[in-house]
């Protein structure tokens, strides 16, 4: 069933102005602009998707046993979601979830919320067969048994992964059984590059004659009107200059600088911020890797320990300590006078104006002791270049969070304010949903069969049900999966990261 929006009035067309251009931006950009919306997407640095560290899809919550069960079948469908819509972004290699014996938990305790998902996934698949992205169904999963993975270390390494075994042979041969609980899980949870996210919108966004991009401009001031806003901005380069945009709705996709919009537009909200990092490190190994989470309590010495494969022998930790993914102090609440939680002056430094080399060996060798901990070969691993860093904005106050979305004011104003950055899809949606409800737009059949089908569409005076939009953007399909790569691989070398963490995986 396709579906299209049109403008309710053609004498005036509804005017979108977006604030902030990482992935919640400009995934509602491309969202709004595919559905032909004009859109104005204003950006304060020199390209879009320069945010927090994203490795991959969270397509099930696996790697936060934490978090409820619902959170995790929301994590999968809009995981799948966002592989649709941008299908040239994904790194095709499972996860492997691994239980230290230095750890307390219980790796059977994850087996009925896999089964949960995997139904869900099932179910997904059989409602629409493009939805089957992750992999076959019935292989979501597979547990690993002590004497089955001791067996795998005695096999010769694949000159390439083509099944799940395959795919474990490298960590048989590194990691000793006696350091394990059993079972190892290995699920079908893809990879996510960002620089291809990045790429893929930067492509499609700057040609599409519905989408205004402003890049190095940042908003200065903010007035409400009867019907909607007048945005001040100011651009950085090539010279200051000042303007003034009217738009009908504005969204606030600001990041963790999403509370300093509020500010501006007189709203109150409350919500965390925290600053986090990832480190890029190379190491001398074969085989096709997996990532490879292994749990641990957040916040001690034994923290999560995250190892994310990229073509080249490049890998980027995490490390869920204070002395490497996460800082001290660096998460912080917003309060009574502001909505906008205040980050140390250091950690808002090296967002402002990135890091000291000294800080990057520091830390990125803390990364890698982590990871020999529990690998121990990976001590021979070396710094391959800057972190990926940035700060994440939760709503609220339960640092557990991880599915959120957006969130309205009034008739004019929306803030996105997604954890994960499969959730932006969603968010774009409940805001295409909203300017749909306020009469904005009204949704048309393109191919209606029988009377039947009309009532499974939403127009101005039946708002009760709104129907799905497809995840898959004609916006994000027309350039090839080779460019997109090479658009990938230029923005690497602008931002001084290794290209292998552009290039195609799996």
């Amino acid at each position: 069933m396709n579906t299209h929006l049109c403008h309710v009035s053609a004498q005036r067309p509804l005017r979108v102005g977006i604030l902030g251009g990482g992935v919640a931006g400009a995934t509602t950009a491309l969202r709004l602009a595919d559905l032909g919306i004009n859109t104005l997407l204003i950006e304060a640095s020199n390209g879009l998707l320069n945010g927090p560290p994203i490795c991959h899809l969270h397509a099930g919550g696996n790697l936060y046993r934490e978090i409820s069960d619902q959170q995790c079948l929301t994590l999968l469908r809009q995981s799948i979601d966002s592989v649709r819509a941008y299908p040239h972004s994904i790194n095709r290699r499972p996860t492997v979830i691994a239980i230290p014996t230095t750890d307390a938990g219980d790796a059977n305790a994850l087996l009925p919320r896999l089964k949960q998902v995997t139904q869900e996934y099932q179910r997904l698949v059989a409602q629409d067969p493009a939805n089957k992205v992750l992999g076959e169904p019935d292989d979501y999963y597979r547990c690993y048994n002590r004497e089955q993975f001791v067996a795998l270390a005695a096999r010769p390494l694949p000159k390439k992964a083509h099944s799940h075994d395959d795919w474990l042979i490298p960590l048989a041969h590194h990691l000793d059984a006696d350091s394990l609980k059993f079972p190892l899980i290995l699920v079908q949870e893809y990879g996510w590059s960002l620089f291809r996210m990045a790429a893929t919108a930067t492509l499609a966004l700057q040609d599409s004659p519905h989408c205004q991009l402003q890049l190095n401009t940042r908003a200065t001031e903010l007035e409400q009107l009867p019907d909607g806003w007048l945005v001040h901005t100011a651009a950085s380069s090539p010279a200051e200059t000042e303007q003034t945009h009217k738009v009908d709705f504005l969204v606030n996709a600001c990041g963790f600088r999403t509370g300093l919009v509020d500010d501006m537009a007189g709203y109150r909200r409350q919500r965390l911020v925290e600053y986090k990092a990832a480190y890029v490190t190379h190491w001398q190994t074969n085989g096709d890797w997996p990532e490879v989470i292994f749990h641990g309590p957040r916040g001690t010495p034994k923290g999560m320990a995250q190892l994310t494969p990229y073509p080249n022998g490049v890998f980027q930790l995490h490390g869920m300590t204070d002395s490497i993914t996460l800082f001290k102090n660096g998460l912080v609440a917003s309060n009574q006078l502001s909505a906008q939680p205040q980050l140390p002056l250091p950690y808002l430094t090296q967002l402002d104006k990135g890091w000291q080399s000294a800080d990057v060996t520091v830390r990125t060798q803390e990364a890698i002791n982590h990871m020999a901990r529990l690998l121990p070969a990976f001590a021979s691993a070396t710094v391959a270049g800057k972190p990926l860093y940035g700060a994440q904005q939760i709503p609220g106050s339960d640092p557990s969070l991880r599915a959120a979305d957006v969130s309205f004011e009034g008739q004019h104003y929306a803030r996105v304010e997604i954890v994960k950055a499969s959730s932006a899809l969603t968010a774009a949606d409940r805001i295409v949903a909203q300017l749909a409800d306020l009469g904005w737009l009204k949704w048309n059949c393109l191919e209606r069969e029988n009377k039947e089908l009309e009532q499974n569409f939403l127009s101005q005076d039946s708002v009760k049900q709104t129907p799905r939009l497809s995840p898959q953007l004609a916006i994000t399909s027309q350039h090839s999966a080779k460019q997109v790569e090479a658009a990938a691989v230029q923005l690497a070398h602008d931002r001084d990261y290794p290209e292998a963490l552009a290039l195609n995986m799996g």
